[in-house]
């Protein structure tokens, strides 16, 4: 799998990632639903074996066992694939707060190495910015510096965010949402990253299984109690249900002339941005990668952009 520079990095990335929020598991504030530990296992073992190079988790996945999981399924493994977390999210399960002052951070900082059975994290991330932006930089600065961290950067971050840390360390990365139906960071903060040369992975390009391919106005019915999606994202609730699923039966009109999935168009259509390095593709069994992994080095013609992009303007017209 063809691979890119992140940013300042000496990280070369493959053009898609393993997203491990979901197997965090269930039962805490913005979890999946049920997972199976053996499925996220060997899904991860999957991945690596079709090339993936990098996994994205966070230490609030399921409050740490996300990054236990990936652990596991990494132990013995000889070439090691990159392991990127995140920090700045604590408390109970139903109960999570954004929390970026220096104790709180040196704390995580020091669960993840232990959970993830490691000395140094090769990429460290605060996973949402609070009005303690500048002391929580400095406490990755510090820690970067005293090799517990290789690089560190942000995700969520807006530019006036991104320029006020600036001056404290640089930012070698940023992890922001992107997809189709989540493209306000076009606006400022990907022009602004790319003249910066920040290295970016976007989450979520395939708008959290909106725009796989796989979703259905039955399955979003069915989605268990705790699945996030269920009260948390207006994309799965009318009036913007029938119009994304009117989206993704395009994608897969667009994807069948290609011999490409729903989800790989939606990936690859994130890809497109010079700005963007790589993609994050949340994956909780080993079959759903074969949805997913042709998104790399696909490339979509202009005609179906065009097409695209109608599906909007005729749904801003019909908003008017």
């Amino acid at each position: 799998m063809e691979t890119r520079k992140l940013g300042t990095t000496d990280l070369n990335i493959t053009r898609l990632g393993f997203g491990a929020w979901a197997i965090g598991g269930g039962d805490w504030e913005f979890s999946w639903g049920p997972q199976d530990d053996e499925q996220s296992v060997a899904a991860i073992h999957r991945a690596l074996a079709l090339g993936m190079n990098w996994i994205d988790t966070a230490a609030a996945y399921g409050l740490g066992h996300s990054e236990e999981v990936v652990a596991r399924a990494l132990k013995g493994i000889t070439h090691r694939p990159y392991v990127f977390t995140k920090g700045g999210l604590v408390g109970e399960r139903h109960s999570i707060e954004r929390n970026l002052k220096a104790a709180s951070l040196k704390k995580e900082i020091e669960a993840s190495l232990r959970r993830l059975q490691v000395e140094t994290i090769d990429l460290y991330q605060i996973h949402w910015p609070t009005e303690d932006i500048e002391e929580g930089w400095r406490t990755l600065a510090d820690a970067q510096k005293a090799g517990k961290l290789r690089w560190i950067g942000v995700s969520n971050f807006d530019v006036s965010q991104m320029k006020a840390i600036q001056k404290i360390a640089p930012i070698h990365t940023l992890q922001p949402p992107y997809s189709l139906l989540s493209r306000d960071v076009e606006k400022q903060i990907l022009p602004f990253v790319l003249q910066n040369n920040i290295g970016v992975i976007v989450y979520s390009p395939m708008a959290s299984g909106m725009l796989s391919g796989a979703m259905t106005r039955e399955r979003v019915n069915q989605f268990p109690a705790d699945d996030w999606r269920r009260t948390k994202s207006a994309w799965f609730k009318e009036p913007a249900l029938t119009w994304n699923l009117k989206l993704a039966d395009l994608l897969k009109n667009i994807g069948r002339n290609h011999g490409r999935t729903a989800g790989e168009v939606a990936i690859a259509w994130t890809l497109r941005n010079p700005a963007v390095t790589g993609a994050i593709a949340g994956i909780r069994a080993p079959g759903q990668l074969d949805g997913v992994l042709g998104a790399a080095d696909f490339k979509l013609w202009e005609a179906d952009v065009a097409r695209i992009e109608a599906h909007f303007a005729e749904r801003a017209q019909a908003a008017a």
